[in-house]
């Protein structure tokens, strides 16, 4: 497909010359689709994928304890060891969080709560994307800059 530059028509690929402003068409540029930066899934081999997705949902699901499992069952797996780097952000924020919580009164247990459901959710988030084959930052959690 082709477009004028001018007044931003599109031609079929057989037009030289826009009939509204006389200029010449150029090709456009095909669309390339755009992945967004917290999504690695393609960084992955389908085989790594697939061979260790159970594995990878336990952090999610079983937490630090899940984390360990996961180490030690997976191996060099990338894409597991890619789920315990997310699933470690979001553990090592929620027990910052209460240890916070734990020194101030009322003020701090409200923040273990919300900080907590707010954790919950991002964890359901994160398994169903295991689920999908998917490997993509936690919302929320992926702009923290540790354990890139």
């Amino acid at each position: 497909m082709k477009y004028c530059p001018k007044c931003h028509l599109s031609y079929n690929d057989d037009a030289n010359i826009c009939t509204q402003c006389g200029n010449q068409l150029f090709v456009a540029a095909p669309q390339v689709p755009v992945r967004p930066l917290t999504d690695h899934t393609a960084e992955f081999q389908k085989e790594d994928v697939s061979a260790n997705k159970v594995l990878a949902m336990l952090p999610y699901i079983m937490g630090w304890i899940g984390i360990i499992v996961t180490l030690l069952a997976a191996g060099t797996s990338p894409y597991a060891g890619f789920h315990v780097r997310q699933a470690l952000k979001i553990q090592v924020c929620t027990t910052l969080v209460s240890i916070i919580g734990a020194i101030i009164p009322f003020l701090g247990w409200l923040a273990i709560a919300v900080f907590g459901v707010m954790a919950l959710v991002i964890n359901i988030i994160c398994f169903f994307s295991v689920c999908k084959g998917e490997a993509k930052e936690p919302p929320i959690i992926n702009s923290l800059g540790f354990l890139k």
